[in-house]
């Protein structure tokens, strides 16, 4: 693609995702009004700019991106805003560099969750119950799920938004060099 259309589209992009990322922060919630919103502004960019094909190629992406967070989702790992804001980033890049899309979030999402932990800005308990019930055998299981707080509290979410918006300017980033 042009580099006038990365940038048109990066121009477009950086304040959706900093409302995106702020809401998430905040509380740990993606309101539909924005994911939908960004997603349906993302096609009618795609087909504004290129046709039936540059919206059919946001369409892909989209799809694509929906089936690489569908499991996470419907474990629980993910949640529904996070599910339709990935989409919407998907509809942004394009099936051309979707792979990248993908790749990008995945790992801003691994350094989020790490630092977020090195900072005790999500709680432990999860995690130490994850792994005692994976390698240590004499661990009481069922005592140590009793234990464990709520599945909704905040403490236990991860922001998940902000790897999405850091992959997603990254891939535009890397889109235009």
């Amino acid at each position: 693609m042009s580099p006038e259309w990365t940038i048109l589209r990066a121009a477009l992009v950086v304040p959706w995702l900093t409302v995106l990322v702020v809401k998430d922060l905040r509380t740990r919630r993606l309101p539909n009004a924005l994911t939908l919103g960004g997603l349906a502004g993302a096609l009618v960019l795609d087909f504004g700019w290129g046709g039936v094909p540059l919206l059919l190629s946001g369409l892909e992406a989209a799809g694509v991106c929906v089936l690489f967070l569908i499991l996470p989702f419907l474990v629980r790992a993910a949640g529904a805003g996070d599910l339709k804001m990935l989409a919407a980033a998907g509809a942004v890049v394009g099936m051309d560099e979707v792979l990248l899309l993908l790749l990008s979030v995945s790992f801003a999402g691994f350094f989020v969750a790490l630092a977020m932990l090195l900072t005790r800005r999500v709680g432990l308990p999860r995690l130490k119950h994850a792994f005692r019930t994976l390698f240590d055998w004499r661990y009481d299981r069922k005592a140590g799920r009793a234990a464990l707080p709520p599945k909704e509290d905040e403490g236990n979410r991860i922001p998940f938004g902000l790897a999405i918006a850091i992959g997603t300017l990254a891939t535009l980033v890397m889109e235009v060099g």
